[in-house]
């Protein structure tokens, strides 16, 4: 082979060598950014529905019902061991959270109307849910005005006992049957579009409300309760083990 083939069989070869490098390093270049995009995909996760947002406000709601339940019994065997400050801020969180926000601006405004309007066999819910929700509203009243003194005397302990037990009572049969006909009913009534708008409108309506994440502020103000009272730990519920047979 004569020196100028070699020369140019040589700038061919390194020429080839060269593109290679490139291409490679433009794929290894490339890959991070794939990966990177997937990893901010997974830790946003996916959005949240309308229907979801709604049960998992839900959650916050049985929370608090958790809350009077456990305290109950308490009242009953030493009231003056219950904080009554505790029992406030519950009763506050249930207000401002569930009654002002979820039950007024979401349910009684957008989801029973629509329901009503719907027919079929949900549509006779509604009247009986917002008359539950007044009769909440009257109880949690009375428990923030007997729980704004420093201890809980024996005289209001059993009236609020039993006041207690019949809101957790209300609500636990409420709940269920807005998370297994009511919501499931309202989003029969939407295209895939418009439950994504009203998901859109609810964080909206949310936001208006309280400024900032209401549901996130709901959660670490019912741990904290939890934690005052002494409920923080999940352990505690575990129940026994059944009876040999």
């Amino acid at each position: 082979m004569d020196t100028a083939n070699s020369r140019r069989q040589f700038l061919l070869i390194s020429a080839i060598a060269g593109s290679g490098l490139a291409l490679t390093a433009c794929g290894n270049k490339a890959a991070p950014n794939t990966t990177e995009q997937t990893k901010d995909k997974d830790e946003q996760g996916a959005e949240v529905t309308a229907t979801e947002d709604l049960m998992r406000e839900h959650g916050v709601l049985r929370r608090a019902l958790l809350v009077y339940a456990e305290v109950v019994p308490k009242l009953r065997r030493e009231p003056s061991s219950i904080a009554p400050d505790a029992l406030q801020k519950t009763a506050k969180l249930f207000r401002a959270f569930g009654e002002d926000y979820h039950e007024k601006k979401l349910e009684e405004a957008y989801i029973f109307p629509a329901i009503v309007k719907a027919g079929g066999a949900a549509a006779s819910l509604p009247d009986i849910l917002i008359a539950q929700h007044n009769r909440g509203r009257e109880i949690t009243d009375y428990i923030l005005a007997v729980t704004q003194g420093v201890k809980l005397g024996a005289v209001s302990a059993e009236p609020l006992a039993k006041a207690l037990e019949g809101f957790v009572l209300m609500y636990q049969n409420h709940a269920a049957r807005e998370d297994t006909i009511i919501f499931p009913a309202w989003k029969n009534t939407m295209s895939e579009e418009q439950l994504d708008q009203m998901g859109d409108k609810f964080e909206e309506i949310e936001q208006q409300q309280f400024g900032k994440d209401g549901y996130d502020d709901a959660v670490k103000q019912i741990g904290d309760i939890e934690g005052a009272l002494g409920f923080a730990d999940l352990a505690q519920f575990t129940a026994p083990a059944p009876p040999k047979f």
